[in-house]
């Protein structure tokens, strides 16, 4: 039997195979409001097979948006909204998730096809909020340092936005700590030079990230799974790194975590990242391995038999897919077929196959 196609089941939740709609952000919403681009694009994806289809990036406050155009989940608006879409990605045999994040130094920026560059204020831009007065590069502008009472507040807003996400219907939540922004800039050294309780050693670094997850498990319930997306490495000297990913992943097991989604860098804009194809698997099969957690292993996963035996071999027990889904809304029907698996095909497209 496909391993790619066995049932994933964590807590009461069971995923109907192992393939996962990456979070990719659209920058298509209007004041964090999803729309019809959102309900087609992720509607799609479920129409096309995947196990669990995994929303972009979504805001937990409106400064913590990496474009003006980010979806977002801090008021009750944009969770009446998401609520519409969660029901048709559930209607089609598919588990609807959504990846909460913070943008911190790297918000106030324009969506990718005008040009990805800073916002001033005057343009619909913000002032961004940093761990450190620290700009991500040259061309990004310097943010102001969160107080304490600040970080507190970014807190509770991961856990209202959990609180929303239950209410519109997702059943699966995954906290974004990954790719530079804010809480991956709290956990490595080279964006976070604080001196009191959340800089310096690996436990204050890492002091942030363990309230959220304490924070959102308070409020998301019991049964469903959690997930985390980290960097497991900056790519820089004296950076955020493979060991301090698996010390992580050691503790938010016992936190309530219920799977690592395992990226890597965008933190360091000069980062020299090796890209080839499967080039972050062994980071997932790591941290699988010494954290005795499961992971998803993500990163140019472009053919179904790449797909198989990245869990056959036991490196990951998901695998999500981003570009290539973009590519290909229906790769998980193509792969069935290919692996001689059962696809879930809608019954108005069985025609077809």
């Amino acid at each position: 039997m496909s391993r790619l196609f066995q049932p994933l089941t964590q807590r009461s939740l069971t995923v109907r195979n192992r393939i996962a709609v990456s979070p990719m952000c659209q920058y298509s919403a209007n004041d964090g409001v999803p729309g019809d681009w959102h309900l087609v694009h992720l509607g799609a994806r479920a129409t096309g097979g995947a196990g669990a289809v995994i929303a972009e990036a979504t805001a937990v406050s409106a400064e913590g948006r990496i474009s003006p155009a980010d979806t977002g989940l801090w008021n009750d608006a944009q969770g009446e909204a998401w609520a519409r879409i969660v029901r048709f990605i559930a209607a089609q045999g598919a588990t609807p998730g959504v990846q909460l994040a913070h943008a911190g130094r790297k918000a106030s920026t324009a969506a990718p096809w005008l040009g990805g560059g800073a916002l001033a204020p005057g343009d619909g831009g913000w002032t961004p909020v940093a761990p450190s007065p620290l700009a991500f590069s040259a061309r990004s502008p310097q943010p102001r340092e969160l107080s304490a009472a600040e970080i507190a507040n970014v807190v509770d807003d991961f856990a209202c936005a959990a609180w929303r996400a239950r209410a519109a219907g997702f059943r699966l939540i995954e906290i974004h700590a990954a790719h530079g922004y804010l809480l991956h800039q709290f956990l490595s050294p080279l964006s976070n030079r604080r001196r009191d309780a959340y800089g310096g050693c690996f436990d204050n670094r890492v002091r942030l990230l363990l309230e959220v997850v304490d924070a959102v498990r308070k409020v998301w319930p019991e049964r469903l799974p959690l997930w985390l997306r980290v960097s497991a490495t900056d790519w820089a000297a004296g950076g955020w790194d493979i060991e301090q990913s698996a010390a992580l992943a050691r503790l938010v097991a016992h936190r309530g975590v219920d799977l690592i989604d395992v990226s890597s860098g965008g933190l360091v804009a000069e980062a020299k990242v090796p890209v080839a194809p499967g080039y972050q698997v062994p980071f997932a099969a790591r941290i699988r391995r010494e954290a005795n957690i499961a992971t998803g292993a993500v990163g140019m996963i472009t053919t179904p038999e790449q797909a198989e035996s990245i869990l056959a071999e036991g490196a990951a027990d998901v695998v999500l897919l981003a570009r290539e889904l973009l590519r290909d809304p229906n790769f998980p029907l193509r792969a069935a077929k290919a692996l001689g698996a059962e696809a879930p095909v809608p019954e108005q497209y069985l025609r077809a196959w």
